[in-house]
């Protein structure tokens, strides 16, 4: 980080900064990288915020079911149509998602949701590997 930020810099001109003169920095704070620095990242910024769902969103919805029979869809029908319900479809479940995100949040705890959620998907990927053809 800068000087500013670690506590330690000076002002304009050379002269330490009032109330810092002499004291001690602070040791920059490490950062993770890939998905648990994406998800430790707390900015409220709303850019940081729109570009953070908009890549999450886009790779979890790459090569999905609902992509692949979007792309049936369009080939058998208007693709402006498809393209129009398409977006308008995934804004509503985005919504919805959020407003129901916003009110469980506020009743259970990231760490709950993380390990029921991931009770769950053992659970369906139990049953896949042995019950699907």
């Amino acid at each position: 980080g800068n000087d500013m930020e670690t506590g330690g810099g000076s002002a304009a001109g050379g002269a330490p900064e009032s109330g810092n003169a002499g004291g001690p920095r602070k040791p920059a704070k490490r950062t993770a990288s890939g998905i648990a620095g994406a998800t430790a990242y707390k900015s409220t910024s709303f850019q940081a915020t729109f570009v953070q769902s908009l890549t999450l969103t886009f790779l979890a919805e790459w090569g999905d079911r609902s992509q692949i029979a979007t792309i049936a869809l369009a080939a058998a029908k208007d693709p402006m149509g498809v393209t129009v319900g398409g977006c308008l479809g995934h804004s509503m479940c985005t919504g919805l998602a959020v407003v129901g995100g916003r009110m469980l949040a506020a009743r259970i705890s990231e760490k709950t949701v993380s390990f029921y959620g991931g009770i769950i998907f053992t659970i369906f990927g139990i049953h896949s590997l042995f019950f699907e053809s």
